[in-house]
């Protein structure tokens, strides 16, 4: 599961077919079928839609796309959400995490042991407590689609976006801090338990919020982007 999500890392259009072939040219023994159960567990799936791509709960209202084209000149306009596989030492955890397009500043972030809905609801309503945006985008995974959750978003007026299947640029901006985040901390460290792994996260968010230059804000951090451009109703 940690060879699968960095090879995803690095290549999200990989379903389990071509995920199966690359672990076998890495030397490892290894069918398609036990492949398929690893990337359902990790929560993940290739981007290329297809007949196997996965899709949002059958009862559960899909929104539109809103962001096509949107030119966004402040921050609390657009914030978008993510969950992506943690391995640790032994066993692993999720991580979601709501992040301010504009910005790329990290609202507030949670860890749960199972991809249940409620652990995202939750930490919906902590970053709400701090702002709200104008649109906020998801993935059509039923976490985001459930019930609790729109709610909380169309009970504040709150427009809801969410991604194309198999549109893996359509949620860029948190790809992009999965990335940074697993290569720039959590793939060195192996940690041994949640508690390590939580105030690990804690230090590192912090770091990247606040101290970290970032390249697309020209040298300046989330932080100072964020509270210098806010966007306030």
């Amino acid at each position: 599961m940690r060879l699968i999500d960095e090879q995803y890392l690095r290549t999200p259009f990989y379903g389990s077919r071509q995920m199966t072939r690359w672990l076998i040219r890495q030397g490892h023994v290894i069918n398609r079928k036990r492949v398929q159960r690893l990337m359902r567990t990790m929560g993940i799936q290739g981007t290329v839609p297809g007949p196997h791509t996965s899709g949002p709960h059958p009862g559960h209202k899909v929104y539109p796309y809103l962001l096509q084209g949107l030119d966004l000149q402040s921050a609390n306009l657009v914030w978008s959400t993510d969950i992506t596989y943690i391995p640790m030492a032994t066993g692993f955890m999720y991580l979601a995490a709501i992040i301010d397009w504009y910005s790329r500043y990290v609202i507030a972030w949670a860890l749960s042991n199972t991809l249940d809905h409620l652990f995202c609801v939750s930490l919906l309503e902590e970053a709400l407590g701090q702002a709200h945006p104008v649109i906020f985008n998801t993935d059509q995974g039923s976490q985001f689609t459930s019930t609790e959750f729109t709610r909380c978003l169309s009970d504040r007026e709150i427009l809801i976006s969410m991604d194309g299947r198999g549109r893996a640029l359509d949620n860029v901006f948190v790809e992009r801090l999965w990335r940074s985040a697993k290569y720039e901390e959590i793939y060195l460290k192996d940690y041994q338990n949640v508690l390590q792994l939580s105030q690990g996260l804690k230090q590192y968010f912090h770091f990247y919020n606040h101290e970290r230059p970032h390249s697309a804000l020209e040298g300046a951090t989330p932080a100072e982007i964020h509270s210098a451009n806010e966007y306030r109703t």
